[in-house]
């Protein structure tokens, strides 16, 4: 470690007119940090949750063996991360079940995935499900943070009314619940999200107004920004560079999908969406990047579609619709598009898996020191079956978790004893347990040489 000339707090940031930039984690951050000049500090640790919609094409995604892991069809994208990779296999949400309400199976797999608690069943605005895992996070993870936690989606959550047999739309807009009657809206704009994480001083108004001109946030800390360069040492001003070259990327890539905006003035539609639904998922896996790598949060959820969408992937040479293609019939055409769906959305993940793996983060990167779980929350949709649901487990937590594995468990095991077992690897604690929880995976517990 090269020692700067002086110690930065962990919460610099880079200030001009209207602007805070918050800067990663640098070699002139740890003595602050730790306490002992030259001593790595303790691993921030982060946790994430992706969900990816209507279900999966198991016979192309469950590993063919255990416990070693071999990548199935669907899980192919992700060879480079095999080794900080568990494959979770059996686990159910029985709260997800009828349980003597009507149908809505997605509905009901949406409202239970993150908290394993039965949704009340209401079109109305008495909507009652349960805190969720990201949440009881964000408690304990979010309290140093600037925000709490950071919830993204791709489709807009404007649905309203019933969306599922006798269900209100909310239940399918989010999977994020701050407590038992308080969904959490998902954010789909990249914009929005940008000025979430970067935009200071100023009303709403006139931070969007200045985003808007054809200039960059990094213009206008300048000043601050040439200091800091003086301050610190050689391998934190390539970081710092490296840092604001993806800053100003993502800006760029902003700037490109809003023009598609001003030749249709009257298209009432949020501007900074991409068209294109993987230029979309990639820019939003790019917000979640820098938003942990500045530590603005150690908590994320990211919807890649909603239950019931029609969707369709021209762009894989599939015309028809995802929710549709779900109910294959075992049908070996429809089976085998619904997997090219599957894995191009395992693929996107990879991408984002990429990007954490290459961003440094104290003695490591960011990949080493989170822990995400990618998964759906029907297994067969054509059965609505809400057991043996697909779950991966992606990261190194900071050394809390073996990779390279496939876990199989018992049929009806909760899934929520996976959740109570992932918020343990962040150092996340329950009072009590999490939903229908009945305890946690010991196939999990920490590599026995940490």
């Amino acid at each position: 470690m090269i020692v700067s000339k002086r110690t930065l707090d962990r919460r610099t940031v880079l200030r001009g007119m209207g602007t805070a930039l918050a800067l990663p984690m640098l070699d002139a951050m740890v003595p602050a940090l730790s306490g002992i000049s030259g001593r790595a500090a303790e691993p921030v640790r982060r946790l994430g949750w992706v969900y990816s919609p209507n279900g999966m094409a198991m016979n192309a995604w469950t590993p063919a063996a255990v416990p070693s892991l071999e990548l199935s069809p669907i899980l192919s994208p992700l060879a480079p991360y095999r080794d900080q990779t568990v494959v979770v296999s059996g686990l159910a949400q029985g709260q997800a079940e009828a349980l003597g309400d009507g149908n809505g199976e997605h509905t009901r797999a949406t409202a239970t995935w993150l908290n394993g608690v039965h949704p009340r069943e209401t079109e109305g605005a008495d909507v009652q499900a349960g805190k969720t895992a990201d949440q009881i996070a964000a408690d304990q993870l979010g309290r140093t943070t600037p925000l709490r936690s950071l919830e993204l989606a791709i489709d807009q959550d404007f649905l309203v009314g019933s969306c599922d047999n006798g269900y209100s739309c909310i239940y399918m807009n989010t999977i994020a619940w701050r407590d038992a009657t308080t969904p959490l809206p998902m954010q789909n704009n990249p914009r929005v999200v940008f000025e979430q994480l970067f935009g200071e001083g100023g009303s709403a108004t006139h931070r969007q107004s200045e985003f808007r001109k054809d200039r960059s946030i990094l213009d206008a800390i300048t000043s601050d920004l040439a200091r800091l360069q003086r301050d610190v040492g050689s391998s934190d001003r390539a970081r710092v560079v490296q840092y604001l070259d993806a800053v100003r990327a993502t800006e760029r890539r902003i700037q490109l999908s809003e023009q598609n905006d001003t030749a249709l003035p009257e298209l009432e539609r949020p501007v900074g969406i991409p068209e294109s639904y993987q230029e979309h998922v990639e820019l939003m896996f790019e917000l979640w990047t820098l938003a942990y790598e500045v530590d603005m949060t150690r908590v994320c959820t990211f919807m890649l579609g909603r239950e019931l969408n029609g969707r369709a992937y021209p762009e894989l040479g599939i015309p028809d619709s995802h929710h549709g293609l779900s109910h294959h019939r075992d049908d070996p055409t429809k089976l085998a598009q619904l997997a090219k769906i599957n894995t191009f959305h395992v693929s996107l993940f990879r991408h984002f898996l990429d990007r954490l793996a290459t961003t440094p983060d104290g003695d490591g990167s960011l990949l080493d020191h989170s822990l995400l779980l990618f998964g759906a929350s029907l297994s067969d949709s054509n059965k609505h079956s809400h057991f043996d649901l697909p779950l991966l487990l992606v990261g190194g937590g900071a050394g809390q978790i073996k990779g390279g594995r496939h876990l199989q468990y018992p049929r009806d095991t909760p899934m929520t004893n996976l959740l109570v077992s992932q918020l343990d690897k962040a150092g996340v604690r329950l009072d009590g347990g999490l939903g229908d929880s009945t305890g946690r995976l010991v196939e999990l517990a920490p590599l026995a040489d940490v």
